[in-house]
């Protein structure tokens, strides 16, 4: 099994900065994949940002210049630093990997989510 445990959430005014980050852990072979979701009241959960292992980067449109995703091969672990924040950046957000355990079988998981909460 693949466990993924998010940290970093919060309250902060607009304009201000986050960074989250989202540790993973168990039977892990190799994480191809690592994205950040986000999830605001009554909306579908969204695609933030991916990366690969070999560190391609795709970002949403509405947070290209503001979010940077970033990821540690070595300690399985991905950060999302988010700058000039705006409240409809409000949202639950959950961390996703998909990769191949030890056993040589495929998973994809998720994180239990954090919330941030950016204020007007």
């Amino acid at each position: 099994q693949v466990h993924l445990v998010e940290s970093g959430g919060g309250l902060v005014q607009a304009g201000g900065s986050l960074r989250l980050s989202c540790a993973a852990s168990g039977s892990i072979f190799v994480i191809n994949v690592m994205a950040w979701y986000r999830q605001a009241p009554g909306k579908q959960r969204e695609l933030v940002a991916t990366i690969t292992s070999g560190s391609s980067t795709n970002y949403a449109d509405s947070v290209k210049g503001r979010f940077t995703i970033s990821r540690d091969n070595a300690k399985n672990t991905v950060y999302l630093q988010m700058n000039s924040l705006k409240p409809e950046d409000t949202a639950v957000y959950y961390c996703n990997a998909r990769g191949w355990s030890t056993r040589i079988t495929s998973f994809e998981t998720w994180g239990q989510g954090t919330q941030v909460t950016v204020s007007s």
